[in-house]
């Protein structure tokens, strides 16, 4: 099955009718970064630009593609002074475009990611500065004050670190498609392994340097994206989920090539670099750092996993998704090799 794209007439009628918004003409374009939710840029009568998500086709985990949870979410953040897009409209009704979906403001900046023209890349003293802004904004999330928000209720944090490993467990059984030894040990040791709680804040779960829109000229943040996985929980579980993505010059020529991104440009410290970094400025303390980092890429190969998959069984039919399963490999290749090493950097 292909990727489905928004039906462009009847969403027109629906941004008149429902929304409010006067369309003689209408634009979609997919965002072609990201691996979960699908997300369209909306040009509107050629000159006003919005953002819509829906969850991706064929996706049979509803509490991870929530297009309400998302909206509820923003709809608190942008009022409260949080970086966030601001929200616009949701539509729970199915026959619109296929699914439910919801709609926002289209923040204008810079997105670092893999194959970004060089020109648009920092050189190595701005991606120092961008990096402890990435860093900085990322401690100031943990600091938000999510309960005098009325986010409380957002998520459990009582033994999250405990649900979490053995939540991910359960996803990567329901997901597999073939045996992955790498995998299975990561599991084992986590599961023996797992941290006592750290406190209790808002997290984003997905805090990468591709979740943020920077200003081109200040490099300052405009906006933090995919609330998605957001939750009330950990701070240094988040961190470890953060450090999973964080691929460096010193990894392996197969991890680089599989999971390229800005983490790997010049400025940017290792991982240790970071985790220090976020302690300094958090105070919180991540120890030597292996059971968090361990953690992140147990969430990273899981959530490779199941879109890997929706590939295989030919629900999604993106190519970038073949690759997948060498992603997930690599994942528990490197959790081994920290465990083994009792650190997070040079593991090779």
């Amino acid at each position: 099955m292909a990727d489905y794209n928004p039906d462009e007439e009847a969403l027109r009628r629906y941004l008149i009718d429902k929304v409010g918004i006067h369309t003689d003409t209408l634009q979609i374009k997919k965002f072609s970064g990201g691996y979960s939710n699908l997300t369209y840029l909306l040009t509107i009568n050629d000159e006003k630009k919005l953002v819509l998500r829906r969850p991706p086709v064929g996706a049979n985990v509803k509490s991870g593609h929530d297009m309400g949870r998302e909206f509820r979410i923003l709809s608190t953040l942008h009022p409260a002074g949080l970086q966030v897009p601001a929200p616009i409209h949701y539509c729970n009704a199915p026959g619109v475009i296929g699914d439910d979906f919801y709609i926002m403001e289209y923040v204008q900046g810079t997105i670092l990611r893999a194959g970004l023209p060089e020109k648009l890349i920092p050189d190595a003293e701005t991606m120092a500065g961008v990096f402890g802004t990435f860093t900085d904004q990322f401690v100031q999330l943990h600091g938000f004050d999510y309960a005098g928000a009325g986010l409380s209720g957002l998520g459990n944090p009582d033994n999250y670190p405990q649900r979490q490993i053995e939540g991910w467990t359960r996803r990567y059984e329901s997901a597999r498609t073939g045996e992955v030894r790498s995998v299975e040990k990561l599991i084992l040791w986590l599961n023996d392994h797992i941290p006592a709680p750290a406190g209790a804040s808002l997290i984003h779960n997905d805090f990468k340097y591709d979740n943020l829109v920077f200003d081109t000229k200040t490099w300052q943040v405009r906006a933090i994206l995919d609330w998605e996985m957001s939750t009330i929980g950990d701070p240094l579980m988040d961190l470890g989920s953060s450090l999973g993505y964080w691929v460096t010059q010193n990894d392996p020529d197969w991890l680089r090539a599989v999971m390229p991104g800005p983490t790997l440009w010049d400025g940017n410290p290792g991982r240790e670099g970071f985790m220090h970094h976020y302690a300094l400025a958090s105070g919180r303390d991540p120890g030597d750092g292996v059971v968090y980092f361990a953690y992140g890429l147990l969430k990273l190969a899981v959530i490779a996993q199941q879109i890997y998959a929706r590939w295989q069984a030919g629900v999604t039919a993106d190519p970038k998704f073949a690759g997948l399963g060498k992603v997930v490999q690599g994942c528990g290749t490197m959790a081994l090799q920290a465990i083994d090493r009792k650190r997070i950097d040079n593991l090779f």
